[in-house]
């Protein structure tokens, strides 16, 4: 009887084996004949790629004639314009000398702080 019963287990063991060998063969083979979609990130042509934000804009980074008469606002000498727009001047050594007087600034302006980076300051033709 013993001899039986070592039979069945080893009959059922390899039943098992031979079922669990079968099993992971089709899901091999169901996997192999199913090929996956590669799937890829779009890319920018390179004269087409996104200008990076660091850089500075090119518009703002040109020289603008600004025409006013400088002040001095505190301990800082500004531009007033013929509107009444204020611009704060960066270089106060050389706009000391034109205080009260009607110039022609030259420079970058910043619109966030309304300060102009000054290049040239000229008395203004009268």
């Amino acid at each position: 009887m013993n001899t039986t019963k070592l039979t069945m287990i080893g009959v059922s063991a390899c039943a098992l084996i031979l079922a669990s060998a079968q099993a992971w063969a089709s899901s091999t083979v169901a996997n192999a004949a199913t090929p996956m979609p590669v799937i890829q990130e779009p890319q920018a042509p390179p004269s087409q790629a996104q200008p990076d934000q660091a850089q500075p804009n090119p518009d703002s980074a040109r020289s603008t004639t600004f025409t006013g008469i400088v002040m001095k606002d505190g301990e800082q000498y500004v531009l007033r314009d013929s509107a009444g727009s204020v611009y704060k001047l960066d270089d106060s050594s050389r706009a000391q000398s034109f205080e009260g007087k009607t110039v022609k600034v030259t420079g970058q302006l910043d619109p966030n702080s309304k300060l102009i980076h000054v290049d040239t300051i000229e008395a203004a033709a009268s």
